[in-house]
């Protein structure tokens, strides 16, 4: 009879291949329009389970303070992760080819109609809604944190520290990833070197 501890664990979902790779990031990348973020949380999270809620909130991290678009170096990293260099890069390549052409399409027919004040309020109106979608996947988000070794009310602090430096005191960016990155990673060092046996 075998103990639980002797069971192996289920293998994990991944892409089954560089061209599932490719067309998963495709789809993903022509859903994004103005709110990928609950997009790619939806897609790697929920439905192909590529990653867990804890791994995508380190790894969007970590996507966002490096430079380029975050989606696009989310890709970069798990194409890497599962593949390697190839995978990496067919990852990147499914998240620009067929949206470059939906955007060089989407170019042509805005230059056409961009004094049309029907296409600014509609452009206007999608705004709104993703800032909707963002601000949805933030709160589902917020589950993750509960794991996170500095507790849900310290992440949180961080989190309005950020937001009052960015958007209130319109400090650069920069400064405040460095500054409030700097320090939550200092403290969750110390709280991990506290916690370790």
């Amino acid at each position: 009879m075998t103990s639980p501890a002797d069971t192996p664990e289920p293998a994990r979902a991944q892409p089954e291949s560089l061209s599932d790779l490719f067309f998963s990031f495709t789809v993903l990348a022509l859903q994004g329009f103005g709110g990928v973020l609950a997009v790619v949380q939806r897609e790697l999270v929920e439905k192909k389970k590529w990653m867990t809620q804890e791994e995508f909130v380190e790894e969007w991290a970590v996507a966002q303070i490096m430079p380029g678009p975050n989606v696009v170096n989310l890709a970069l990293m798990i194409g890497d992760r599962y593949f390697g260099l190839k995978g990496a890069l067919v990852a990147v390549a499914g998240m620009l080819c067929f949206p470059l052409l939906v955007v060089l399409g989407l170019a042509l027919v805005y230059a056409q109609y961009a004094g049309n004040p029907q296409v600014a309020g509609a452009l206007r109106g999608m705004g709104a809604v993703a800032a909707g979608l963002i601000a949805a996947t933030g709160m589902k988000l917020m589950n993750a944190l509960g794991k996170h070794p500095l507790g849900l009310a310290l992440c949180a602090l961080f989190g309005i520290a950020t937001f009052i430096g960015i958007a209130l005191l319109r400090w650069p960016l920069a400064y405040v990833l460095i500054g409030l990155g700097g320090l939550s990673c200092i403290a969750t060092y110390v709280r991990l070197g506290k916690t370790a046996p």
